[in-house]
């Protein structure tokens, strides 16, 4: 019997090979050679947070580290560990890896077992005589049942196919949300250190306008200067401390940003002030078409695109047939000692083949609505690649700029501080009054405050470049995920 069912439905078993809907391809994008903005440096290599090929089996240096700040460092070890952003997005990869496994659980028959006691009995019209009542009968069975839907034209493992793909997005989506973080952790703590800076450019000017101060008020005590200058001196030096207090509270709003980044109380994270000495590094933008391979956001979008078209197979799969093979065997017995023996046996064994032969459209609107869908995200997917290059070309511009600026402005400084310098000589010797004085520590401290945020903004404009690059990651690290219980999970999670 066992072979004779074996030749009716291996056939339809090995029918089961077809696959219904449209094979995916990866929607062609229009990308340039080469970024508008890119400077002659760019195409330079030996760059220490560029990422290795997908062979080697080196783990990346960290992206920051072309800072080489060991603060920085530190503060990203622990947004790593501890931010609950990340936390949350590591749960909802973990959830849909699960719902791969789920989906895939259809692909294999579904087994079950069971047993009952059933008594019966009632009025009899048969023996043992007219009218009375029958012997209370228990019936025993236990048996083993097995239902399987052979795929025969591929429903099933196009849900598969577009369950894994979005479990890769959600891998991606993980990357993404990682980047940036980590990205606004960088940005936050160059705020922090711009604020630094500018605490101490105003608390030496402080100190400079005290003593300028105390010379104003020794030559008005001699009768050289008049009141006028006693006051615009105490006047330009509370000031410069009323600007330290208010630089003072920015400081502290980002010190506590930076600990709730790292899975903190505000009050959790303490970063001492140092001496600003950070340096924009170079940073090598190579060729737009490397952003489909870069960008966590951007591979995302793509696994997407493939989960929905995989579920245009699944609507297509809608119009065909489907195929069930059901089994059963097992004892059935009045008597529970003669359970068990051979002429108790029970079995079946049989296929079903079902088709919906009207349903007023409704398999129609699925592949619309499926087709529709896919649409959408073809579209989202290219809106996602030009951001991107967008997002590479501002910050390149922005560089390109500032650096202009940072240079035109040292000469600013320098220039401003020769005039500061004259103007207090012409003070002293009288030729001028000490508005004039005034007015160059005014532009002097302005053009040197103007430096600090120049460089704060080089700074946070290459953490912002390198994010706009993928900060080091690449599509190949996001394997399929293994969708079998014992199975390791991508890095993307172990990290």
């Amino acid at each position: 019997m066992i072979p004779r069912c074996l030749a009716l439905f291996l056939p339809i078993v090995l029918a089961a090979g077809c696959l219904v809907g449209p094979t995916y391809r990866r929607p062609a994008t229009e990308v340039p050679a080469a970024y508008r903005e890119q400077p002659p440096a760019a195409t330079a290599g030996g760059v220490v947070w560029k990422a290795a090929r997908p062979a080697d089996a080196a783990r990346r240096t960290p992206w920051w580290r072309v800072f080489d700040d060991a603060e920085l460092d530190a503060l990203m070890d622990k947004v790593v560990v501890s931010n609950q952003t990340l936390a949350l997005a590591e749960a909802q990869y973990r959830a849909a890896r699960a719902a791969v496994l789920g989906v895939r659980a259809s692909l294999f028959p579904t087994v079950g077992v069971a047993g009952s006691a059933t008594p019966s009995g009632g009025i009899s019209t048969r023996s043992p005589g007219p009218g009375q009542a029958a012997p209370e009968i228990t019936t025993y069975e236990i048996a083993a049942s097995l239902g399987w839907e052979i795929d025969l034209f591929g429903r099933i493992r196009r849900s598969v196919e577009a369950s894994v793909a979005g479990a890769m997005a959600s891998a991606a989506d993980l990357e993404n949300v990682r980047l940036a973080l980590q990205a606004e952790a960088a940005v936050d703590y160059f705020l922090l250190r711009g604020q630094d800076a500018a605490i101490q450019l105003l608390e030496k000017t402080a100190a400079g306008y005290q003593a300028e101060l105390d010379l104003t008020e020794n030559r008005y005590k001699q009768g050289v200067a008049s009141g006028i200058d006693v006051s615009q001196a105490r006047a330009q030096l509370a000031s410069t401390r009323a600007q330290v207090a208010d630089l003072k509270i920015a400081r502290a709003q980002l010190e506590h940003a930076l600990a709730v980044l790292a899975g903190r109380a505000p009050q959790g994270l303490a970063i001492a002030a140092v001496e600003f000495k950070a340096t924009p590094p170079e940073i090598p933008a190579g060729v737009p078409s490397e952003l489909l391979e870069r960008r966590p956001d951007v591979a995302a979008s793509e696994r997407r695109l493939a989960a929905a078209n995989a579920q245009i197979g699944v609507a297509v799969a809608g119009y065909f047939p489907t195929l069930s093979l059901n089994g059963l065997g097992g004892y059935e017995s009045s008597a529970l000692s003669s359970l068990f023996t051979l002429p108790e046996r029970i079995w079946s064994l049989g296929a079903s083949l079902a088709e919906s032969i009207f349903a007023g459209g409704k398999r129609k609107a699925a592949y619309e609505q499926a087709r529709a869908a896919y649409d959408g995200t073809v579209a989202q997917y290219k809106e996602a690649v030009l951001e991107a290059m967008e997002q590479v070309e501002d910050n390149l511009a922005a560089l390109r700029l500032l650096d202009e600026e940072s240079r035109l402005q040292a000469v600013a400084v320098t220039e401003s501080e020769r005039t500061l310098s004259l103007a207090k000589n012409r003070y002293l010797n009288g030729i001028s009054s000490y508005l004039e004085v005034v007015t160059a520590q005014n532009t002097a401290l302005s053009n040197e405050r103007v430096a600090v945020g120049l460089l704060t903004r080089q700074l946070t404009t290459s953490v912002n470049l390198i994010k706009a690059l993928g900060g080091g990651w690449r599509s190949s690290d996001l394997a399929a995920p293994d969708a079998s219980p014992a199975g390791p999970a991508p890095a993307a999670a172990r990290k």
